[in-house]
């Protein structure tokens, strides 16, 4: 017989709350024999960890869990259960149910979500089982947050791909920060494509490679400013079982996609910006004529920026760039030739030669590397066949030089740094894009 649904809810929160009077933090940090319960807001956590390290895993999930809360827009609904292990010979025999013991005991995590319907209304509860590494309390937690909050989480893809995401989001940081294992997996395979990750038949728990791809599609769309504000409604719409697909979302925009994707991975790294490396598909580009310049603004924080100049292979273009930009924090200013400004000050009033060797290294704020090429001015080719967009090689331009196009296609500039300190940059120059006798050929 089927209880009310009121009932129902009285017993689930009346069994949660009866273990929330258990045993409290031993003093110290060492292990305890055998498993203790903590609380905090949203989790009533069961684990075999040193105090301090349980209070520091509580503290992650709850700040994570505000940060999910917070981009579905949707509060956590009762209290999240959790049992993480350090060592199953803490545990004594049946304390953890057979549904999450055979996770663990593969060095795995997964949560159980358990739906109660009554009369057109429905309550979900879900128990996360997890060993006790950094990352997969919070990835089961996300699934743990949906699963009782929305009764589903999602499709494969989607589910798994956000709750990788999950155990790396911080507060006010959208950079990439992965684990170096999965860095390198993704930096030395052939990229997986959006089809296969969308749409082959995959499961949860498959293996931590097609994670990791799902984790660099969410990331992607989550992230860029050119697909986030699609990416956020179409994962509501599968939590909400709502009928929608990613061709639905994002059928116009598919080659565009392709394209990020695929840069997104050639040049991933930790500290990668996708905010900072959207690629603008907005502004209009022409060929320059005459003596007539086109003038773009670029700025050293952000990844390839349009100059507004359609360029024809083998023409040659003139490129003057004033204004001064900084690699690091506190680094000196730098010119579009990558030059310390007061050494190029200092050598124009002197006559002479810039001491700059090419092999030294000057130290930012934070002890990072600053390579005496950084903030040149770079410049690169994006060409258009209709069915795929293609990059020419990055070549160097600078403050006044005279370039000769590598292809037919639009020009992208930005400044010369690595790709994932592109964050603590700062400064603009302004570009001046002019063509020369032969450039007339450039097409519209």
């Amino acid at each position: 017989m089927t209880r009310p649904l009121p009932l129902l809810a009285c017993l689930l929160v009346c069994c949660l709350v009866s273990g929330l009077a258990a045993a409290k933090p031993k003093d110290g940090n060492a292990a305890p024999a055998e498993p203790v319960d903590y609380r905090s807001d949203h989790f009533y956590l069961h684990t075999d960890l040193p105090p301090s390290d349980a209070q520091e895993l509580l503290e992650r999930l709850e700040t994570m869990l505000e940060l999910i809360s917070t981009y579905w827009a949707r509060p956590c609904l009762g209290i999240i259960e959790c049992y993480v292990v350090v060592d199953l010979a803490h545990w004594p025999t049946g304390m953890i149910p057979e549904e999450g013991l055979a996770h663990i005991k593969a060095g795995a995590g997964v949560t159980s979500v358990t739906t109660l319907s009554s009369g057109g209304q429905s309550l979900s509860r879900s128990v996360v089982y997890s060993v006790a590494d950094r990352g997969t309390p919070q990835h089961e937690a996300v699934h743990a947050y949906c699963g009782q909050t929305f009764g589903t989480t999602g499709p494969v893809w989607y589910s798994e791909g956000m709750a990788e995401m999950g155990q790396y989001w911080r507060k006010d940081d959208t950079s990439v920060q992965i684990h170096e294992g999965v860095l390198d997996y993704l930096r030395s395979s052939t990229p997986k494509s959006i089809d296969e990750i969308v749409h082959a038949e995959e499961f949860t728990g498959d293996s931590w490679q097609n994670y990791a791809w799902r984790w660099a599609l969410c990331h992607l769309l989550a992230y860029n400013t050119n697909y986030a504000s699609r990416f956020r409604p179409l994962g509501l719409a599968f939590l909400k079982k709502e009928p929608t697909s990613f061709e639905e979302a994002y059928g116009d925009m598919t080659r565009e996609i392709e394209f990020e994707y695929h840069f997104f991975l050639s040049h991933l790294d930790q500290g990668f910006r996708n905010d900072l490396c959207s690629w603008d598909w907005q502004r209009k580009f022409r060929a320059p004529k005459g003596s007539a310049a086109l003038t773009s603004k670029i700025k050293a924080d952000h990844g390839w920026q349009p100059s507004g100049a359609i360029v024809a292979a083998g023409a040659d273009y003139q490129c003057k760039a004033t204004g001064s930009w900084q690699t690091a924090k506190d680094a000196q200013p730098r010119s579009a030739d990558g030059v310390e400004r007061e050494l190029r000050n200092r050598d124009h009033q002197t006559g002479g030669e810039t001491d700059n060797d090419p092999d030294e290294v000057n130290e930012g704020e934070k002890g990072d590397a600053i390579d005496d090429a950084d903030g040149r001015l770079m410049g690169v080719v994006l060409s258009d066949d209709d069915e795929n967009y293609r990059l020419s090689e990055p070549f160097e331009l600078g403050g006044d030089v005279t370039f000769t196009a590598p292809a037919d296609g639009k020009l992208y500039l930005r400044c010369r740094d690595s790709w994932g300190k592109l964050a603590d940059n700062k400064g603009t120059l302004t570009v001046k894009i002019k063509a020369k006798r032969n450039a007339s050929r450039a097409r519209e």
